[in-house]
């Protein structure tokens, strides 16, 4: 049995008891909510971690993709990365490497990852191909699917699936071009292989099978996003919308097998469609969890792609997204190096804990709170402890000339905290 399917036979189990007690929830009513498919548990039968919920009512969760490319390869980048991403508190990682041994690098980095673990079997397939001097149209059905199957064995935990790139949803795009076109690497493969062969997509077309894969190692389908705009001229349009509703009837015929879903969604946005966004996606898909990629409010912030990634995530979280997928500043130029990495892991955990604010997460404003007293006490080491970068607050306090002093070098002795402490000390 799934989680989903405890969950519908009014199992409580320990992973459930976990998340509970850490998200200070009542147990029977986040089994109700997996038993709704409105918040998942994902964690396959074959990777032991701690349990991590996604979905209403719970904390807003952040994922860090890592991963080689066919141009940089480097393990021990990419173990770094996990490395900061879990001392940072990330909720999951994603390996999406193209380059390299990927067995191997996926096998290494999901050995030593203590949380949420997932992957897109479809860039495996493809490399497969390349690798034996083939090209993307030799793919098959089997062979997507046996790769699927050695991605599940090996205890990945969620897999992203572009099963709604269908025909009828290339056509909508064919009929209305957008700037961008296809920005997702899973649509744009399948898109091309299902024009060449005139042939439907085969995880559509073959969902059951995909399904029975899942069931076996309680494997959590996140439904991408293989149309999602990649520019904010493109929002909204047909071919997305198109693919959130086939996404939602898949979600139905996931949760009558007792197979967790996720759905993914845009992509670049402007500002004022992010809320409408999320909303759809909420009532079209019956609740499923919601995981983002930013989304980007806007085109031109290369470089600092992380910042803009956290301006809409938060925006769309507050609105009832619950999974934000990292940007960094290297978004559309590079590979992300180690430092970016950080960088894009802060920025999108700012965006969900204020987002988190706004949900009334419990234990959310209280950290705040307490921030805010440790800051009227010039105590310096509570506030590190608070901060979303313990390590990057206490650096910058003590470069600076104020460093052994109570007060910041930004104001010195016209502190105002400073001054007024020690007028509320001469009044006692």
């Amino acid at each position: 049995m799934t989680q989903l399917d405890k969950a519908r036979a009014g199992i409580i189990t320990p992973e459930m008891r976990e998340v509970a007690r850490s998200e200070i929830v009542d147990a029977e009513l986040l089994r109700e909510r997996i038993a709704t498919g409105r918040v998942v548990l994902p964690g396959n039968k074959n990777h032991q971690f701690h349990a991590i919920g996604i979905g209403e009512g719970l904390r807003t969760k952040i994922n860090v993709n890592l991963g080689t490319s066919q141009e940089h390869i480097s393990l021990d980048e990419e173990i770094k990365k996990l490395e900061i991403a879990v001392e940072l508190g990330a909720d999951s990682v994603m390996d999406l490497s193209t380059g390299g041994d990927l067995d191997r690098i996926r096998r290494e980095l999901l050995s030593r990852c203590p949380v949420l673990f997932g992957s897109v079997p479809i860039y495996d397939t493809v490399m497969q191909l390349l690798n034996e001097g083939n090209t993307i149209y030799e793919l098959t059905s089997d062979r997507l699917f046996r790769t699927i199957e050695k991605h599940a064995a090996d205890g990945v935990d969620f897999i992203t699936v572009h099963c709604g790139v269908t025909r009828r949803t290339i056509a909508h795009l064919e009929r209305k071009k957008r700037i961008a076109g296809i920005v997702s690497r899973g649509g744009s493969i399948l898109s091309a292989w299902m024009k060449n062969r005139n042939c439907e997509n085969p995880l559509y077309e073959e969902f059951d099978r995909l399904l029975e894969i899942a069931k076996k190692y309680d494997v959590t389908l996140s439904l991408g996003d293989g149309l999602r705009p990649g520019a904010i001229s493109d929002a909204s349009d047909a071919s997305q919308i198109d693919e959130l509703v086939t996404l939602g009837e898949l979600c139905e015929r996931a949760w009558e097998k007792g197979i967790q879903v996720m759905v993914e969604g845009p992509g670049h946005v402007p500002l004022d469609q992010i809320e409408a966004n999320v909303v759809m996606q909420k009532r079209v898909c019956k609740g499923a969890p919601f995981y983002v990629l930013g989304p980007l409010p806007l085109d031109i912030a290369p470089g600092y792609d992380h910042i803009a990634g956290a301006i809409g995530g938060a925006i769309a979280a507050a609105a009832g997204a619950d999974f934000l997928c990292y940007l960094t500043p290297a978004e559309h130029l590079r590979l992300p190096t180690v430092e970016d990495a950080r960088e894009g892991i802060i920025a999108s955990k700012i965006a969900a804990h204020a987002a988190d604010i706004v949900k009334g997460i419990k234990g959310a404003r209280e950290r705040d709170d307490e921030m805010s007293r440790r800051r009227k006490l010039l105590d310096w080491e509570g506030m590190f402890r608070l901060a979303l970068d313990p390590e990057k607050a206490r650096k910058m306090k003590m470069e600076s000339e104020a460093y052994a002093k109570e007060f910041c070098s930004m104001c010195g002795t016209f502190c105002s905290i400073h001054i007024s402490n020690i007028s509320e000390k001469k009044t006692r």
